[in-house]
């Protein structure tokens, strides 16, 4: 009987014991996103598959430790139960396949130099994507940045923190992901923010409480400002909190910068990234080297490898981002030429996900979403 493990029973598998993880997508779909460390046999319900030809393309041993994945557990569950047939005794299926890893999140509370804030970061494994929880420690009210459509992840972490949730916010119109903001907010009764140029620059088609420059937002006794950081998107804003931290969302990250071609493109290009780099330094970086930098995404590689250790916080500071090498050392005229010639490849389905997050179109169920989503993020700009 094949065993089915759910993802956070699979990831302690994997830090405990040896285990060959096969991946039955088809080629294609491995190649574009994948866990570390798997392998690929592309397989279909109802395929015949004898061990000699599975040894042969996996390396894997009879007495071997085997956990089947695919996009949703069907066509792996099914594999699984073939190589049951097969003679190996120890196998099992990821419940919910690529579409549940995606979800998985772990909590770390980030330090900054004001103990009377505390930061609590999402961090979605799969995705590389980041998101917080700001609360006030006196009053105990707090505040939510870039959820994601996973809600339920954010409502539980300010509830195991002991926060009420009493603003929602997001930085920008996210590309790489369904953003969760504005269906959090609804469901809490509570003000969704963005940048007020959403709705003119980005088409955003509902209504949500427009912060103009470096206005700022009370949570408890927690001052949120509204710093404009126009280059990853033009309506991008970040939030600094307490004059202790900077939530940047995708325009700075710990180890390089946003991207601006996903909206800043042909002739709109070198304006682009002019604006990111003017916001960079004379905004951000503009900040003291002690403040926190937390960023809205750390790096994934499509072979689902990253340097980022799982509940250690993704942060850096002011200073330490000031001081590093790459982009943030060039100046101006190469750091133009650098942004629009080095293009990564665009986030999968990217329009169609700003579409989304605009408002502009809807989801019809939670399969659309989950295969919308289906690959790392790609805002950043390779250093």
């Amino acid at each position: 009987m094949t065993e089915s493990i759910s993802v956070e029973r699979f990831r302690e598998r994997r830090q405990d014991e040896d285990v060959v993880v096969v991946d039955t997508r088809g080629a294609e779909s491995f190649a574009g996103w994948r866990l570390p460390d798997s392998v690929n046999f592309p397989y279909k319900p109802g395929e015949t598959v004898t061990k000699e030809e599975f040894q042969a393309a996996t390396g894997a041993a009879s007495d071997d430790a085997i956990v089947t994945i695919c996009a949703i557990g069907k066509s792996s569950y099914a594999f699984a139960e073939a190589l049951s047939d097969l003679g190996y005794d120890d196998v099992a299926v990821v419940e919910g396949g690529m579409a549940a890893y995606s979800g998985v999140y772990d909590l770390a509370r980030v330090p900054t130099p004001d103990e009377s804030v505390d930061i609590v970061q999402l961090q979605r494994r799969a995705k590389g994507c980041l998101g917080y929880v700001v609360g006030c420690r006196e009053t105990k009210q707090a505040a939510i940045v870039d959820a994601t459509r996973q809600t339920d992840e954010f409502r539980e972490a300010a509830e195991g923190f002991g926060y009420e949730v009493v603003a929602v916010f997001d930085t920008h119109v996210h590309a790489d992901h369904v953003s969760g903001g504005r269906a959090l907010a609804d469901d809490l009764g509570v003000p969704y923010y963005l940048g007020e140029r959403a709705a003119a620059d980005r088409e955003v088609g509902y209504d949500y409480e427009p912060l103009s420059r470096n206005e700022v937002v009370t949570v408890g006794e927690v001052a949120l400002k509204a710093l404009y950081t126009h280059g990853h998107t033009s309506e991008s804003v970040s939030y600094l909190v307490n004059a202790a931290a900077v939530l940047t969302g995708d325009t700075l990250f710990v180890e390089s910068v946003g991207r601006t071609e996903l909206q800043f493109s042909g002739e709109e290009a070198v304006g682009g990234a002019e604006s990111l780099y003017e916001t960079l330094h004379g905004t951000l970086l503009a900040e003291p080297d002690s403040v926190t930098v937390c960023p809205g995404h750390f790096p994934v590689a499509d072979d689902g490898s990253t340097s980022i250790t799982p509940g250690e916080p993704v942060a850096a500071t002011v200073g330490e981002r000031r001081q590093s090498g790459g982009l943030l050392q060039a100046d101006r005229d190469e750091f133009v030429r650098e942004i629009t010639a080095d293009l990564p490849e665009k986030p999968p389905n990217y329009e169609r996900v700003i579409a989304v997050n605009t408002g502009r179109e809807s989801l019809d169920d939670e399969k659309e979403a989950v295969e919308l989503e289906l690959g790392p993020n790609r805002c950043a700009a390779e250093e």
